[in-house]
C-alpha cells in the first residue's frame, strides 16, 4: 500500500513539475518559427500579479474553445526562476492550469522585454498574438469576449 502512494505521490509530483518549463526567447523563437500555420496567443504573467490572475481562466477557456484549430496558448510566467517549485508550480496545480505554462529563464529584464516588444514598458499582464503574417502585443488585461475578438480579428 505505501508503494502505491509513494509511486502515486512521485507521479503528480512528476506531472506537475514536467507542466511548467524554463523557456528562453531562443525556445521561444524557435517554437514560433516552426508552427507554420499556427497562431500563438502568449500571455505574460506572475503569480503575484492580481490582475494576471484573474485573467488566467479567460486564457484556458480560448485554448479550449480552439483545441481543434491551429491556435496555441502559451502562459510564461515572469516569476523569478527561484520561485519555480515554491511558487509557480503549486499555482499551476491548484488553479488546474491545463494550458502549457513557462517560466521566462533569461537574466536580463529590458533585453527580453525590447524582444517581445520594443513598446513594452514591462508590466503585466500583457499578450502577444502571434502567426506567420501578424504580431499584435497589447499590455492589458482581457476579459474572455475581447480575447476571442483579437483572436478572431487577427488576419
Amino acid at each position: 500500500m505505501r508503494i502505491i502512494i509513494i509511486f502515486c505521490l512521485l507521479i503528480i509530483t512528476y506531472s506537475a513539475d514536467a507542466q511548467v518549463k524554463l523557456l528562453t526567447l531562443h525556445d521561444l523563437d524557435k517554437r514560433l518559427s516552426n508552427g507554420k500555420d499556427t497562431t500563438y496567443v502568449i500571455n505574460f504573467w506572475a503569480t503575484w500579479c492580481a490582475p494576471c490572475v484573474d485573467e488566467l481562466p479567460h486564457f484556458e477557456k480560448l485554448r479550449l474553445a480552439n483545441l481543434k484549430k491551429p491556435v496555441q496558448v502559451l502562459l510564461v510566467s515572469l516569476d523569478f526562476k527561484s520561485k519555480l517549485e515554491r511558487a509557480v508550480i503549486p499555482f499551476v496545480q491548484k488553479n488546474n492550469i491545463q494550458a502549457e505554462v513557462f517560466l521566462l529563464n533569461e537574466p536580463d529584464q529590458q533585453q527580453y522585454i525590447k524582444r517581445i516588444d520594443e513598446k513594452w514598458s514591462g508590466a503585466i499582464p500583457a499578450t502577444l498574438f502571434v502567426n506567420q503574417k501578424v504580431r499584435r502585443f497589447y499590455e492589458q488585461t482581457f476579459t474572455e469576449a475581447e480575447l476571442k475578438s483579437k483572436l478572431a480579428n487577427l488576419n
